[in-house]
């Protein structure tokens, strides 16, 4: 699977004609005679091969005037894997609209983030993706108000502005066109105890879908272990964590499923909706495409038995790119238990508290801005790792160190390794669980320079950066691999 698949008729063809839902989301299937579009893995007869034509994006077949498939569903598919494996201008620009940007910000200010002009943004989408950011925003507005439709009773001119429209008629408008029902239709097609599910706790039940497969162990169990107390919990087989969005907070619960991951929400701002999911489905890696990674890996005749044994782990990463950073430093040169105790401390000092009904949350992780004003003489830590701190704090609240979804992942590392106190590890583990980056390596660290001892690989860590080439562009996830061989608290799913 690569970049431009929908271009390449004769393989989309086939993953149509066999159902593959391992497709679902990379391209979609649009039907000349009926005007529908569809994922690939759709249960319906599959229709003639003169009569496909194949898009790169909901958002494109939508421009074309092709309706949702009311079966399949293509809108809820997995979103592309492309937009996470890659850092060129197209994939951060879609980072940053499924990050809600162009809602709140304007394609102006879609550009501005990026660096580019709204015209050389607008032509790059539009020449990759068939759709403009505008578009794409539509796109996501549409598939929103679906979710909120379909899970609350809330009405729908609550429903209309939480999911980013600017009125009610543009709403039932944008419904009608990419569905083919109007809104209170879709609401109508529910089972009734659905439609009429009470709102008691303001809490919203979702579904959030992935590629199989996914090993939850790793995955859930890095956030557990390291959760720092009063933002992050292990509750009832749920990972539970606060969050910081643009218009309010919000509080969720995540748990593994076979075939999903049960989202629970509850928003101080509905608006925060979509920008809340987008960075849960990110921190949880749930648009990665496990076949592809683990195909390469398994190339190495060591690493193979490891894929085999447990296949689809994914990256653990994070809701807030700044807060990871902060943590990292906390973290350096310290066990899991104190990085967390020192974190703890800094939340119950400096971070917003919340209300949380159903569990032991109380606070928002402290704010950059926040934590560059305490006194750096509180900080129960060395000297150097107290101006590691306080660099670091400083200038990511002045913005001269932005980390972000639109970051660009060879020029932010270089910004990080200036930083007096980052070295490769740190940078590192930043660009893997924070920026992103598939392929981030992290060859001096102590587990994984373990695991390649007991496994036969080279245990220097330029000797296993020359094995690792092979592993290219995958390395972050042959580091969860690795880092499994240990029986740590990060490789079990907590009970």
């Amino acid at each position: 699977m690569q970049r431009g698949m929908h271009t390449d008729t004769e393989r989309c063809v086939r993953a149509v004609q066999s159902k593959d839902a391992r497709f679902d989301g990379w391209f979609f299937t649009a039907v000349l005679t009926t005007r529908i579009y569809c994922r690939p893995s759709c249960p319906v007869v599959p229709p003639k091969p003169e009569n496909m034509t194949f898009y790169p994006s909901a958002a494109a077949c939508q421009q074309a005037g092709f309706r949702a498939c009311k079966r399949c569903r293509p809108d809820t598919s997995p979103g592309s894997p492309e937009w996470n494996q890659r850092a060129d201008l197209v994939a951060r620009a879609m980072r940053l609209v499924t990050d809600g940007v162009v809602d709140r910000e304007g394609v102006p200010g879609l550009a501005a983030r990026l660096g580019y002009s709204t015209r050389q943004i607008e032509r790059q989408l539009l020449a990759e993706l068939g759709a403009g950011p505008l578009a794409l925003a539509r796109a996501q507005r549409a598939q929103t108000a679906r979710l909120l439709i379909e899970t609350t009773p809330l009405p729908m001119a609550e429903i209309a502005f939480a999911a980013g429209f600017s009125s009610i008629r543009t709403f039932n408008d944008t419904v009608r066109e990419v569905f083919a029902l109007s809104p209170s239709e879709l609401r109508a097609r529910l089972p009734k105890r659905d439609a009429q599910a009470p709102a008691t706790s303001g809490a919203l039940s979702l579904r959030l879908p992935f590629r199989a497969p996914l090993n939850p162990d790793n995955l859930f169990g890095h956030l557990a272990a390291t959760a720092v107390p009063g933002v992050e919990e292990w509750r009832d087989g749920a990972y539970r964590r606060t969050l910081r969005l643009p218009y309010g907070h919000g509080i969720v619960a995540l748990t593994p499923k076979p075939d999903h991951i049960a989202c629970r929400l509850t928003l101080s701002d509905l608006r925060d909706l979509t920008v809340a999911i987008s960075r849960c489905r990110r921190m949880l890696d749930l648009d990665a495409d496990p076949v592809a990674v683990d195909d390469q890996l398994r190339t190495d005749s060591l690493l193979a038995p490891l894929v085999d044994k447990a296949p689809g782990r994914r990256v653990p990463r994070t809701v807030d790119e700044a807060e990871f950073a902060v943590r990292a430093v906390l973290g350096q040169q310290v066990s899991t238990a104190a990085a967390r105790t020192h974190a703890a401390r800094l939340v119950t000092a400096y971070g917003d508290p919340v209300d949380d009904p159903e569990g032991g949350l109380t606070h928002l992780f402290p704010t950059p801005e926040r934590l560059a004003a305490l006194d750096p003489e509180s900080l129960a830590m060395p000297r150097t790792r107290r101006t590691t701190f306080t660099t670091l704090v400083g200038q990511l609240a002045d913005g001269s160190l932005q980390l972000g979804v639109e970051s660009d992942w060879s020029e932010t590392r270089a910004r990080l390794l200036a930083l007096p106190g980052f070295g490769p590890w740190t940078v590192d583990v930043i660009a893997m669980r924070a920026l992103g980056d598939p392929d981030a390596f992290l060859p001096a660290d102590l587990g994984i320079r373990r695991a390649a001892q007991e496994l036969g690989l080279p245990a220097t860590p330029a000797a296993l950066t020359a094995r690792a080439a092979a592993w290219r562009p995958w390395r972050a996830y042959a580091v969860q691999y690795l880092w499994a061989t240990d029986s740590h608290p990060i490789n079990f799913l907590p009970v």
